[in-house]
């Protein structure tokens, strides 16, 4: 079994494999090659005098005044027309005291209390951030603090009866810490909740926005996670004429112009370097850089389309997690419920 995003890669290539194929001995496939679909999505040129964008580039200008100052200008230019910030950009850290805990539902959030929390997350979450920075990127330190108890992942949304797995295992696991599992539904809710104001309406179901994945950031060791929406696509012979097997079988979601906000990035605040040691509880500690959540715009007329969308998905529009960093493990936010809905976290 594999990660959706391992899944929707290898698919991809079956698909357009085949489509290729089949179209080159019979001229009534419905499957265009894939020679086609790069040139009815060709890549912009790219201007000789503006270096390529690297996803280290996106995580500097993500990151302190400093890091992002290392970068190209015109690069980074570009690079900010396409990013689109669920919860407003604070390049410099402010001394703001940190909120203690995490409410019960996201309608019972003020808008400036949600952009606290991704600005400065509850405690756990600043103490992971710290962990992943000080043991230089290593993923085991995040996967120490997972609670070894197995739990199996049910039947979703009618997924077994189609033979789909929709995790990298049939079993998932949770932090330790409640708290740390609670921040991660959080942040799909919220992504759920002010998509549209962006122009990605999305839903939380195993067709769209289900997953996402831990990383930790090249170089820096920055803990992240790169969600994707819109997984599996309803198939269309004229919008969306890919097989992508038996996960996609019943899906209602549409390949229109959202597809290209379905690249969303949560990073955590970056710990400073200066000290090691955390201020006072329920202050805010001494960092670099505050938290992020942006989608991450790959329209075909942008850079991160051109630069960061390995040619072979564009049409899908795909960020691989482990361009970003080193991976730690998959995020499953599933409705494991009936006509109540009931999301649960699997680890995977």
């Amino acid at each position: 079994m594999s990660s959706p995003s391992l899944s929707i890669r290898f698919a991809f290539v079956v698909s357009l494999s085949l489509a290729a194929s089949y179209t080159s001995s019979s001229s009534s496939s419905s499957f265009p090659p894939f020679s086609t679909f790069l040139k009815l999505n060709p890549s912009p040129p790219n201007n000789p005098s503006t270096p390529k964008a690297t996803p280290s580039d996106l995580l500097s200008l993500l990151g302190t005044p400093s890091q992002a100052s290392s970068i190209d200008p015109n690069l980074a230019k570009e690079l900010r027309s396409c990013l689109k910030f669920l919860v407003p950009f604070s390049p410099i850290p402010r001394s703001r005291p940190l909120l203690r805990g995490l409410p019960d539902s996201i309608s019972n959030r003020k808008w400036n209390e949600e952009n606290e929390l991704v600005w400065w997350p509850p405690a756990p979450v600043m103490e992971l951030a710290r962990l992943a920075v000080d043991s230089g990127g290593d993923p085991d330190a995040i996967y120490r603090v997972l609670d070894p108890t197995i739990i199996p992942v049910p039947d979703v949304e009618k997924s077994k009866e189609n033979r789909c797995e929709l995790t990298r295992t049939p079993f998932g696991r949770h932090f330790i810490n409640e708290e740390l599992n609670s921040y991660i539904k959080f942040l799909f809710e919220i992504i759920a909740a002010r998509g549209p104001s962006i122009g990605l309406n999305v839903s939380l179901s195993r067709f769209d926005l289900f997953h996402g994945h831990i990383f930790l950031a090249t170089d820096s060791g920055r803990l992240g996670i790169l969600f994707h929406a819109k997984e599996y696509p309803m198939y269309d012979k004229k919008m969306f004429p890919y097989n992508m097997g038996y996960c996609q079988i019943g899906s209602n979601v549409v390949y229109d112009d959202s597809m290209n906000f379905r690249n969303i990035l949560w990073l955590a605040p970056l710990p400073s370097d200066s000290t090691k040691a955390w201020l006072a509880p329920g202050t805010s500690p001494d960092l670099d850089q505050t938290g992020v959540l942006v989608i991450l715009d790959a329209n075909p007329k942008g850079i991160i389309y051109r630069d960061l969308i390995p040619e072979y998905v564009n049409y899908a529009r795909t960020i691989y997690e482990d361009d970003l960093g080193d991976v730690v493990a998959d995020v499953n936010y599933l409705n494991i419920g009936g006509a109540v809905l009931n999301y649960q976290l699997f680890i995977c």
